[in-house]
């Protein structure tokens, strides 16, 4: 992986967004009652914490877990809820390393069909089916991830010139786009 992304609307977090596959897994991950960037930016702050120039989840997943919690917990906090947060990292990095030797760009390399690519990462924990979607439709639509049938795998997300999730933001524009799709949507649901 070697792209531009504009997730957390900060340089230096969506560099390594953009190269680092596991950051971009943490960040999707992360991605839950937090404003989007705060989300996306969580990564950077995790390695800048750990000492590293990008997340390894050998590390993570073999960390002391208070150790890790307290990691998240500093001030400012990478999450809303940063030791229930570090706790799904370290599982997220636990399975990565049991099932993909911690690499994280092998749950979708070598995947043939948006089907596959989606109950991979059904399976991964704290990736329940829209979060899976979305990150497939982040894969298909900014990282040049796209199996056959990607798209009616990420099902909405996967659409063509919408502005529906993080897979849609490239700039300050797009993301105006959907947080304007977002708050309709909570004004529908309450309504």
């Amino acid at each position: 992986m070697d792209v531009t992304l504009h997730l957390a609307q900060d340089p230096d977090a969506d560099e390594l967004l953009g190269r680092s596959a596991l950051a971009a897994l943490v960040g999707m991950l992360l991605d839950q009652q937090v404003p989007m960037e705060w989300a996306f930016k969580g990564p950077r702050t995790i390695a800048d914490r750990l000492g590293a120039d990008d997340l390894d989840a050998h590390e993570i997943a073999g960390m002391d877990p208070e150790r890790f919690a307290s990691a998240l917990s500093e001030k400012p906090a990478v999450h809303r809820y940063p030791g229930s947060m570090a706790k799904r990292v370290q599982q997220l990095c636990q399975y990565l390393v049991e099932h993909y030797d911690g690499d994280a760009e092998q749950v979708w390399t070598g995947v043939t069909s948006g089907g596959e690519l989606l109950k991979r990462l059904e399976a991964l924990p704290g990736f329940g089916k829209q979060k899976a979607q979305i990150f497939l439709a982040l894969l298909g639509k900014q990282l040049g991830v796209r199996p056959t049938g990607w798209r009616e795998a990420a099902g909405s997300y996967g659409e063509a010139k919408v502005y529906r999730s993080v897979a849609d933001i490239t700039g300050v524009d797009s993301l105006a786009k959907v947080r304007a799709y977002k708050q309709e949507k909570k004004k529908e649901a309450k309504g």
